[in-house]
Order: structure tokens, then sequence, then C-alpha cells
């Protein structure tokens, strides 16, 4: 009898210590998440007034969103990856494009926002229990790669028929996809970079999360 009920405690107990991290864990995505959101807005609203490369803003903001995804998973990184959508839209960093097709500018800069935070944290769900330093890596180069594709892909959609009216309003002597390439690989590389550089920060947040529990 004694051993049963020590059985019995045991199991209680477990399931008690089981709820309690499931809820300790919920806890911390709420509040990474939340902290993740305001540095996407910051971030990304010092990119759009910051630009470097032609009338497109800097995607400053998908540094947060790997962080996000990577740390909470693909739902925080898709969540992450609207509000940059969004802050993009609001702030005018897509007011080139609103001239010509709202639905398609909406359509493309919310999608590429979404895609790229969803399909960092699925990589790096894959990938850690290989490595997890290469699961970060692969989830930072992840969110700028798929940013850049979504948003070619975009353009090649919905604006290819006003592509020299662009051009032109861009100050661009090239034309059909090249004024649209030429300035989303040059963003595309300084955020590949800047993605890059943070892989240690992470890979080191990850670490003592891990060490707390």
């Amino acid at each position: 009898m004694r051993c049963t009920a020590r059985a019995d405690d045991s199991k209680e107990d477990f399931m008690l210590n089981k709820t309690t991290n499931r809820r300790t864990m919920s806890t911390e995505t709420m509040v990474l998440g939340a902290i993740m959101t305001a540095f996407v807005i910051i971030l990304q609203l010092l990119g759009t007034y910051t630009a470097f490369f032609g009338p497109f803003s800097t995607a400053v903001g998908l540094i947060p969103i790997a962080i996000g995804a990577i740390m909470c998973g693909p739902g925080v990184g898709a969540w992450l990856g609207f509000v940059f959508g969004v802050v993009v839209l609001a702030s005018g960093g897509a007011a080139l494009f609103l001239a010509f097709d709202i639905p398609g500018t909406f359509v493309t800069v919310l999608a590429k926002g979404m895609l790229c935070g969803l399909a960092a944290g699925w990589v790096y769900k894959l990938l850690v229990k290989l490595n997890r330093w290469v699961a970060v890596v692969a989830a930072a180069i992840t969110c700028p790669l798929v940013n850049t594709g979504v948003f070619l892909l975009g353009c090649a959609v919905f604006f290819l028929d006003d592509v020299e009216a662009i051009a032109s309003a861009a100050g661009s002597p090239e034309t059909g996809m090249a004024v649209f390439v030429g300035f989303a690989v040059a963003n595309f590389l300084l955020e590949l970079g800047t993605n890059a550089v943070m892989s240690p920060v992470v890979v080191r947040l990850l670490n003592i999360r891990k060490n707390k529990r």
C-alpha cells in the first residue's frame, strides 16, 4: 500500500510540475512576444525613415522577428511579421507601391512579413534537434531570404505592368524586374548581415533560458 501511495504521489508531483512548466513557458512566450513586438515597431520605424537603398525601407525589423520566431516558435514569428507589415504600411514605407496598386501592396507587404517569420520559426524547429547553432543561423538566413523572395514575387504579380512608372518615381535607370531586384538585393545583403551578426546573441539567450529551467 505504501509503495502504491508513493507511486501515486510521484505521479501527481510529475503532472503538477509538468503543468507548472507549461504555464511558465506560456508566460515567457507572451512576455518575449510582447518585447519583440515593441522592438519590431521601433526598429522598423527607424528603418523606414533611414532608407539606405532607394525608396524602399530597410527591413531592420526582421531582427526581432527572427529572434522571436526562434525563441517563441513559428506562430509568434508570423505575428511579429504581421506587425512588421502593418508598420511598413502605416509609416509610408510602401508609399511608392500604394500609388499604383493598393490591394497588391497590402497583400505583398503583409504576406512577406508573416511568411518570413513563420518560415524562420519552422526552420529552427526542424533543425534544432540536429544542432542549435546550425538551426539559429539557418533561421536567421531564412528570414530575410523569404522576405525578399516574397517581395520579388509580389512585384512580378502586381507591379510588372507599372514598372516603368515605378522606375521613374524611384529615380532608377533600370527597367523591368531589374529595378526591383537591384534595390531588393542591396537591402537583402544588409538584412542578412545584421541577422547573421545577431545569431551568436540568440544562441547565448537560448542557453541562458535552458539553464534557468
